[in-house]
């Protein structure tokens, strides 16, 4: 559209020829993506002339001044108010050349302030979703989809209910006759892609997207800003639904600058819900590293105590040994305070011996910790150990260890390392975001790339099929291996990152993620619809396998995927990566696609044969004994 603009400006040829040259390299460019896509570039140079037209620039626009009367922003607290207001704003102003050298003294170390993104406020979504709560089911999936965690559940009591804020906008909380339940949506923070919308479950859907205009984007910004600084968290039902409970948990993952409908976000963004304040995550230069954080800004943030995850960034060839590093120093630094505690068993007695007892238990030993330092606190003062304790407590609390990639480094270019890593046995966790591509780079094929899937350096379709990375850990018998795809079965991808958390030893997720790069014809709105689509479809199986039930004498493999229910080829159909290969090189492609469906159900049937042999073998154990 711009370039139609140009030339018909510009006048450097006959604005006919031009017209015949875009169109031309337009076909030739897009046809192997579809007619719809070829249409809709040769109507957008059609539009870049029909709608050309001149803007009168108002005179006094030529003196006017900068605005200047813009408050500073206010942090939590000294840092990163400095931080936004000396480094943030002048970077969103394109004013960045002008900070002075002597304004990164505090952050000369690289070490930048948490939850920086969320006062950006782009305001970047044409459309923004307006809750009805007489159609809410309460079940939190639009929450729990969210790319960008935006839009969040809110239990209140009948106080805060009263805030002018809300105007009514609230009903009686299910399972509760306490509380009252509502939706926040952050307008600003909005892309406006849809996919809270397209996952609401209720018959007549509780949520509408809007065209943002100023009004609507104001009410709804000021009823999100006083349900997430004034609304407490609340205790919850005790039989409240898990994944329903999980939303109700601050994410600390908000307001990342991903695409509109990221499949690999709300991964992240639920594991930070359920570990975030005792997270240390490494993460792999990719996708992930840009939405991870892009500076000046981060979307990784604090919860109001203060806690969120430690966050930073490696190479692709060497981000497994670098996560590995930060847990072999965590263990070490635990190590020493362990030390510390034993020597204090004599002077302070119980509590000591009680952090010793619950350190490996998370919740336990935040408990233990903080009694553990109220004794401290009263010997600190003639004994050395009590005051090492005190001045390392953030160590009292089990640490959660994380590595972050995506599937060209976990298959490709890191899988060096990532081995290693689960190899070392060491308690850390690796989340991968199953792209099947490089997504970062513009959609280059990787070993995670399928059979028959068209990306870069794989034009004609890959002609060798998908490297199986889970079956491969699953080998070492030590490895806790879970594939999963939120969209398909919410309950088995929490369950999987729970139980790959509370293993003791490494655990390899690998989560199926839907990119722009796979071209959903559907939109990437319907993200969350593709993975079940896949799973119907025996595209990508669910599993798990926890070694920890094998030496409780169970069956530690689960295939969590029904037998294929919908159309392999249908599912491929709805994607360019593979129908750009039919309509390009369709006797290929008909190859291609039959032998990848081939593959599908020779690996599920494969995994279920497996899980009943362990069914076999664990029956057989118990007869002998």
């Amino acid at each position: 559209m711009l370039q139609a603009a140009f030339f018909k400006l510009a006048d450097v040829i006959p604005i006919e020829d031009a017209v015949k040259y875009m169109k031309e390299a337009v076909v030739k460019t897009y046809s192997r993506k579809g007619q719809k896509i070829v249409d809709m570039n040769l109507n957008a140079i059609d539009e870049g002339l029909s709608a050309l037209h001149k803007v009168e620039i108002p005179e006094p626009w030529k003196t006017a001044d900068d605005c200047k009367d813009n408050k500073p922003l206010v942090g939590r607290n000294q840092a990163q108010t400095d931080y936004l207001n000396d480094v943030l704003i002048p970077y969103g102003s394109m004013s960045a050349d002008d900070i002075p050298v002597s304004k990164f003294t505090a952050i000369a170390n690289g070490m930048i302030p948490s939850g920086t993104a969320a006062f950006e406020k782009r305001g970047i979504a044409t459309d923004i979703p307006v809750w009805n709560k007489d159609n809410c089911m309460q079940c939190n999936w639009c929450s729990y989809s969210c790319p960008h965690g935006v839009i969040r559940p809110f239990v209140l009591n009948n106080n805060e209910a009263e805030a002018e804020e809300l105007q009514g906008e609230f009903v009686a909380m299910k399972g509760s006759k306490d509380y009252l339940y509502a939706i926040g949506i952050s307008a600003l923070d909005c892309t406006g892609c849809g996919s809270c919308q397209q996952v609401c479950p209720a018959r007549t859907k509780a949520l509408e997207m809007v065209p943002s205009k100023e009004d609507a984007v104001e009410k709804a910004q000021a009823r999100f800003d006083y349900l997430f600084n004034q609304v407490e968290e609340k205790k919850l039902p005790q039989n409240m639904n898990a994944l329903k409970a999980s939303q109700f948990r601050q994410p600390l993952l908000e307001f990342s600058g991903a695409c509109p409908g990221c499949g690999e976000t709300p991964y992240a963004k639920l594991v930070t819900q359920l570990f975030g304040d005792r997270m240390f995550i490494a993460n792999a230069t990719g996708c992930s590293s840009i939405w991870g954080c892009s500076a000046p800004s981060t979307p990784y943030t604090v919860n109001k105590q203060g806690r969120g995850p430690a966050w930073a960034n490696s190479l692709f060839e060497d981000n497994a040994e670098f996560g590995l590093g930060m847990t072999m120093s965590m263990k070490a630094r635990r190590k020493e305070i362990e030390t510390a505690v034993e020597r204090l068993v004599g002077v302070i007695g119980e509590e000591a011996k009680e952090w010793l007892a619950s350190k490996n238990d998370a919740a336990a030993s935040e408990a233990t910790g903080k009694a553990l330092v109220d004794k401290c606190e009263g010997v600190a003062s003639a004994n050395e150990d009590a005051k090492y304790v005190i001045e390392n407590k953030n160590m009292l609390i089990k640490p959660s260890m994380w590595i972050f990639g995506g599937d060209g480094w976990a298959y490709d270019i890191g899988y060096g390392g990532l081995d290693h890593v689960i190899a070392s046995g060491e308690n850390v966790n690796v989340l991968v975001f199953d792209t099947e591509v490089y997504s970062n780079t513009g959609g280059q094929s990787s070993k995670s790339t399928p059979l028959g899937a068209a990306a870069k350096f794989a034009a004609s379709g890959k002609k060798v099929k998908k490297k199986d990375l889970a079956q491969i850990a699953m080998a070492y018998g030590y490895v806790y291996v879970a594939q999963i795809a939120m969209g398909a079965n919410p309950a088995q991808t929490l369950k999987a990152i729970k139980e790959a958390e509370a293993y003791d030893g490494p655990s390899l997720i690998i989560a199926y993620a839907p990119c722009i790069n796979h071209g959903l014809k559907s939109g990437m709105n319907k993200a969350m619809l593709e993975m079940k689509k896949a799973v119907d479809s025996g595209y990508w199986t669910l599993l798990r396998y926890n070694p920890q039930l094998r030496e409780e004498g169970k069956n530690p493999l689960s295939v969590d995927s029904p037998m294929p229910t919908e159309s392999y080829e249908s599912f491929l159909a709805g994607e360019e990566r593979y129908d750009s290969l039919r309509i390009k090189f369709p006797e290929t492609a008909d190859k291609l696609f039959k032998e990848a469906e081939r593959l599908a159900l020779d690996r599920y049937e494969e995994l279920v044969n497996r899980q009943k042999t362990f069914d076999r073998i664990i029956e057989n154990e118990g007869k002998s004994n």
